[in-house]
């Protein structure tokens, strides 16, 4: 594996283990959630069980209690048994031919017991839910128990899911606040970074500038002298590009047109003379809108470039001007070597690059300048491997 080859492996490498944490710490939060939401209904299943078991002993209670003619026996344990269920709601019926008759109810609300209307509408709540207890009284007479889930089971039902919702929360918490510090970290590189570079270059472009007013006084320097100019011209824009990172700089109100005619001439100047670039604009050669030219020379020159070595030094390079209703719309398409659709977020990441040299900032630059500054959208409209690229540039008209 060559040198090239491997960076491009490494940095890919390197974002899917980002990527994979992420899957990971959902993954995790998922399967805390289920555990949660296994062991609780367990939980509920056996308390349903001992309720039900606590429901036949309440109905044995009623039974002896009904039919023990004995003033004399002890009948305070079965007493005790009945008034000891406080949480479980329960309805003592007896089945007649126009249906159930209610002869008796416990742990019903109160304050609407009294309403035959709302115990109607609650025992057929509870009649469609837990198999009825029947109660053999002895020659053919029968009562029927029907009873609900105690306050404490119904709570304990809803608690995982509660707790999910909070484990949820604290997941997105912690996985927000995480990218948040770290899209801030990457912003503080970025602005030293830029920074620092605009002011090592001052030093270098005063000198240059020096230098060319020396080689002015000579008549046999004038056929390069102007070429120098554009150079140092060239470095002050840079410089001047590098200054604004990290700041919102000002948008003018610009002709997009002209901007883009300017800096394709320019790369069409220092591209292979084997790369052929086209360039229409025609339906919108009048068209003014907030722009910074310096920067948004910057995402040009990088298509462009990214482009011209896709292709090898070889082929075409269409760049497309279209107006919307709202937006502006640029297309960039080349007919270089295609970027693998797994890769085509990441191109946009920052130390992202399949070359040998370079530091991987330019498409992360652009996108930065497009969709910060701008309040634009840069995206791969389509991709082919071997066949090539269109990038797809959106800007809105309007501040």
């Amino acid at each position: 594996m060559n040198n090239k080859h491997l960076i491009n492996f490494i940095q890919v490498k390197t974002y899917h283990i980002k990527r994979n944490w992420k899957y990971t710490l959902l993954f995790v939060a998922v399967l805390i959630g289920a555990a949660s939401l296994y062991s609780t209904k367990s939980l509920v299943d056996k308390m349903k069980v001992e309720e039900r078991k606590k429901m036949e002993i309440w109905a044995e209670a009623t039974k002896h209690l009904a039919v023990n003619n004995d003033l004399n026996a002890d009948i305070s344990f079965y007493v005790n048994v009945i008034a000891n269920n406080k949480t479980i709601p329960v309805f003592l019926t007896k089945p007649t031919q126009s249906g159930d008759s209610i002869i008796s109810t416990a742990n019903i609300k109160p304050s609407k017991a009294s309403s035959q209307k709302y115990l109607y509408k609650r025992f057929q709540e509870i009649k469609n839910g837990h198999e009825p207890i029947i109660i053999d009284l002895g020659k053919g007479v029968k009562n029927v128990i029907y009873y609900d889930d105690s306050i404490l089971l119904r709570k304990l039902s809803i608690y995982p899911y509660v707790q999910l919702g909070v484990i949820s929360l604290f997941v997105l918490i912690a996985y927000f606040a995480f990218s948040s510090s770290r899209k801030a970290e990457q912003n503080q590189v970025w602005v030293g970074m830029s920074k620092e570079t605009a002011h090592q270059l001052g030093t270098p472009i005063s000198s240059l500038n020096a230098w060319i007013h020396v080689l002015a006084e000579n008549a046999d320097n004038a056929t390069f002298i102007p070429e120098l100019e554009k150079d140092v011209a060239r470095l002050n824009t840079i410089v001047e590009r590098f200054s604004k990172i990290g700041s919102l700089p000002d948008l003018p109100l610009s002709n997009i047109c002209e901007v883009m005619q300017s800096v394709i001439q320019y790369m069409q100047s220092r591209t292979s003379r084997h790369i052929n670039i086209t360039f229409n604009c025609d339906n919108v050669s009048n068209l003014i809108m907030p722009l910074n030219p310096p920067l948004f020379y910057w995402v040009i020159e990088n298509l462009v470039k990214n482009a011209a070595d896709a292709m090898d030094g070889k082929g075409g390079i269409d760049i497309t001007l279209k107006e919307m209703k709202k937006d502006v719309v640029i297309y960039v398409s080349d007919t270089g070597k295609g970027i693998p659709k797994k890769l085509q977020q990441t191109i946009f990441k920052p130390g992202y690059t399949s070359k040998e040299r370079g530091w991987g900032l330019g498409l992360s630059l652009t996108k930065r300048i497009v969709e910060h500054y701008h309040k634009g959208k840069i995206t791969v409209q389509n991709s082919e491997i071997d066949k090539g690229t269109t990038f797809k540039i959106t800007l809105p008209k309007d501040k």
